[in-house]
């Protein structure tokens, strides 16, 4: 789908499936007879129903798992925000294709195919302290690169994120969907020191001011404020959800990304869950604001779907124990 106004977007983030409760309770109901106490496999109980409802199956599966990482880059890098030069994004892409970051170990080790979609990254976004990142054009087509990049017969989906800069934009998304300061929100991101975190709070800041008369509208924030990767995820989450494919949300940025859907629509991120909760200053107060509960808390703040792979194995842990356990009739095990 090309999204060609935000109209358009709008009525999509609205219009959306609700799951199939009959197949979520087949789920529940199978646990219920299985080799162990009612509920003792905890939150793995949990992750199985939530794939059968987003699945629409009882029996779920994991046979196609994808891991899309989307990278951009961001013109607010111009008010000394991060400790990285913004070629380095172009750099990590190519690191991505020949197979040398983390994300590919990751995504090999959960049987997850890996792809990486750049985003025009020779021509960063505007410096939302002076302008709008994105013109709605812009922000229209990333938002619509990341729908059509997910399929329809995925079973499970990860996204990732590529881009020097982007906890900032992630952050003023942030405080301009729940309020706040840039202080509130941001931290060190890939390592700044004092003097750059203080630049990155006054750019947040400088953000949130120029672009205040608009921040009464999700979309216009993440338009405003944020950046083409950040746009094409929730394009990506939002086609996730119209094709019934649940998904693991990574950080801090992937979570800033796709908030914009859960304050136009209540159960907007129904079909994803939260992978982990990052180092990142501003992600467990985002998670929260949300309310999603992280399955991880390994400190971890790299990004690239890094924590959303690794939770990957957590979701087919769950779906083994649910397909394969024996039933106390099968097992001739008395249950009380």
């Amino acid at each position: 789908m090309a999204f060609k106004s935000l109209d358009q977007l709008r009525n999509a983030c609205l219009d959306l499936p609700s799951g199939s409760d009959t197949a979520a309770d087949a789920v529940a109901r199978r646990q219920d007879t299985l080799t162990k106490p009612r509920g003792s496999l905890g939150k793995l109980e949990q992750i199985a129903a939530w794939l059968g409802r987003w699945q629409d199956r009882d029996m779920p599966r994991l046979d196609r798992v994808k891991v899309i990482v989307f990278a951009g880059n961001h013109g607010v890098t111009a008010q000394g925000v991060s400790a990285y030069p913004s070629e380095v994004t172009v750099q990590m892409v190519a690191n991505f294709a020949g197979g040398g970051a983390a994300i590919n170990q990751l995504a090999r080790l959960a049987g997850a195919e890996l792809s990486v979609i750049p985003l025009d990254l020779n021509h960063p976004t505007g410096d939302f302290t002076q302008t709008v990142a994105m013109t709605e054009a812009e922000f229209l087509a990333a938002v619509s690169t990341g729908y059509e990049a997910v399929d329809q017969d995925l079973d499970l989906i990860c996204f990732g994120e590529m881009g020097i800069g982007n906890t900032t934009p992630a952050a003023a998304i942030a405080a301009g969907l729940f309020g706040g300061t840039g202080r509130q929100w941001a931290g060190r991101g890939t390592g700044v020191d004092d003097s750059g975190l203080s630049r990155k709070f006054a750019a947040i800041d400088a953000g949130l001011a120029r672009h205040a008369a608009t921040l009464n509208d999700p979309l216009a924030v993440a338009a405003n404020l944020g950046g083409r990767e950040l746009a094409a995820i929730l394009g990506a989450t939002l086609a996730a959800r119209h094709h019934n494919v649940p998904v693991l949300l990574d950080g801090f940025v992937v979570t800033a990304a796709v908030a914009p859907l859960a304050r136009l629509h209540p159960e907007g991120l129904a079909h994803t869950l939260s992978a982990h909760v990052s180092a990142e200053a501003g992600h467990r107060q985002l998670l929260e604001a949300l309310k999603l509960a992280p399955l991880l808390d390994l400190g971890m703040r790299l990004g690239e779907g890094s924590g959303a792979c690794l939770a990957v194995n957590l979701v087919r842990s769950a779906l083994e124990c649910h397909a394969r356990m024996a039933s106390f009739a099968e097992a001739g095990v008395t249950d009380k």
